[in-house]
């Protein structure tokens, strides 16, 4: 970036030209994380062990060892996460470069609230081009669906039912779109994962993954806040751990607006 256009930002942020908005789900305890059925491996709920707090084990110091899955909370999929992407980038091998760009926001919030299950298509993506323009080159999709209102609630944000969770995330249709438009970087929720609940029937099953990850693309899950967020005209950074052979880091995510 050139010197006068950070001067501009900066000075912009000074003056309140500018926003920063904090997309990221606080991470706790009781965070939600993904369940799985028998006879797969489930991630466990953050846990912390005290080193020492003030005390004979460190008089002027305190702090934790933490336990947590790699895909817990606010977090980053790195290709390696599945199986079509298992020889592509691990999180601590993602060009800085590709952490930071244009956001685009779809936002679904009132077919969502009429359908938990809503299926984002190629039409609707195309239908929003049409609308705001062509995507920028490095470009992050988000998906707004009001989910992140649900997010202190595991039962009500998992939404998991007698036929498994209904969440919403795009159909086949979309996951292609996503993984194939050349400025797509990565896709952002509100939502436990990438792909819609249903997505487990779908064929080929969870195509978000199998397709995004594939092409060497990104994922970031229960994002915050954005009903802050224009449809365009956004700009995002990505913060995950410098994880090396990770497959998903928790994240600090911020927007500029």
């Amino acid at each position: 970036m050139p010197h006068s256009s950070v001067s501009h930002l900066t000075q912009a942020l000074a003056d309140g030209a500018a926003h920063v908005i904090d997309l990221t789900q606080p991470l706790s305890e009781t965070t939600p994380v993904l369940v799985l059925p028998e006879p797969f491996a489930n991630t466990p709920h953050l846990s912390r062990r005290t080193l020492s707090k003030f005390d004979d084990a460190g008089p002027a110091w305190a702090w934790d060892v933490l336990e947590l899955g790699e895909h817990t909370g606010t977090h980053l999929d790195a290709p390696i996460h599945w199986i079509t992407g298992r020889e592509r980038e691990d999180v601590a091998s993602i060009p800085p470069e590709r952490l930071v760009g244009p956001i685009r926001v779809i936002d679904k919030t009132s077919e969502v609230a009429s359908d938990p299950g809503y299926l984002l298509t190629a039409a609707d993506l195309d239908a929003h081009e049409a609308e705001f323009g062509h995507v920028s080159p490095g470009s992050w999709i988000l998906f707004r669906t009001g989910w992140g209102a649900r997010a202190t609630d595991e039962a009500a944000f998992l939404n998991a039912g007698k036929s498994g969770p209904v969440t919403p995330g795009p159909d086949v249709s979309g996951a292609r779109w996503l993984a194939e438009h050349p400025h797509v970087v990565g896709f952002g929720v509100e939502t436990v994962g990438i792909d819609a609940g249903a997505a487990g029937g779908f064929d080929p099953p969870f195509p978000v993954h199998n397709f995004l990850l594939g092409a060497g693309r990104y994922g970031l899950t229960q994002l915050a806040n954005l009903e802050a967020l224009p449809a365009v005209g956004g700009m995002l950074v990505v913060a995950p751990l410098k994880l090396v052979g990770g497959t998903g880091s928790p994240s600090r995510v911020l927007a500029f607006i």
